[in-house]
This record gives structure tokens, C-alpha cells and sequence, in this order.
């Protein structure tokens, strides 16, 4: 049992759209990432993602609409719905991530942004 220093922990890596684990509880773990740009349309069978944004404002592009997520605010991706997260303009977004330890990066979708083992920091 030791707190966790989040910003510093950002200060540990610089890639984007690569998570980094900083706990786990109940089968969940929570995920820290940095994200620019693109990324990539995938969805979730079975788990539920919550996004935290730290830093930054998030694009939360859903079929129907997208959602814009400022520093400070949560957007909470049902199980089996497709998104694809991205930042405008450059902008590198820190945010949180709450989510079952068994969800995949980009569900079941393989592309070149695809995550399968994500560290430790």
C-alpha cells in the first residue's frame, strides 16, 4: 500500500498510444497513457473502459456522434460499443484508464497501434 504519484509517472515514458499499468484492484487495472492524433475504430466484447482525462482534450468519436472530454472529466465506453479516441490538432492528451485486466488494446482489431503486453512502470 503506497500512493502513487500520477504525474510523475507520466514523466516515464513518452510514447503515445502505448498504456502503461500503475495498479490493479478487483481484476481491473488502471492505465495511464498519452495519446496524439489518431487512432484507430475498435470496440470491446465484454468490458466496459473508463477514460479520465488528465491533461488535454479528448475526442471521443462514436457511429453517431463524438464527444469532446476536457482535463478533469470522464467518458465511460459501454461494453461492445465502437469508438476511436483521438486528439485535434497535434495536442498530446494524458489520460487515465479504469478497465478489466483482460481488454485488449484495440479489442479485437490487429492494427500497427495494437498493444498486447503493457508494462509496468
Amino acid at each position: 500500500m503506497k500512493k502513487i504519484n500520477i504525474l510523475e509517472k507520466f514523466g516515464l515514458f513518452n510514447d503515445n498510444w502505448s498504456p502503461r499499468i500503475i495498479g490493479e484492484l478487483n481484476g481491473q487495472q488502471v492505465k495511464l497513457a498519452k495519446l496524439k492524433n489518431d487512432f484507430v475504430w475498435h470496440s470491446h466484447e465484454h468490458e466496459d473502459e473508463l477514460f479520465l482525462v488528465v491533461k488535454g482534450t479528448l475526442m471521443m468519436e462514436f457511429r453517431d456522434r463524438t464527444e469532446e472530454v476536457k482535463e478533469g472529466e470522464i467518458i465511460i465506453v459501454p461494453k461492445g460499443i465502437e469508438h476511436n479516441p483521438h486528439t485535434l490538432n497535434g495536442e498530446e492528451v494524458w489520460v487515465l484508464l479504469f478497465e478489466p485486466a483482460a481488454t485488449k488494446h484495440t479489442g479485437d482489431v490487429q492494427h500497427e497501434r495494437t498493444v498486447n503486453n503493457q508494462p509496468w512502470i
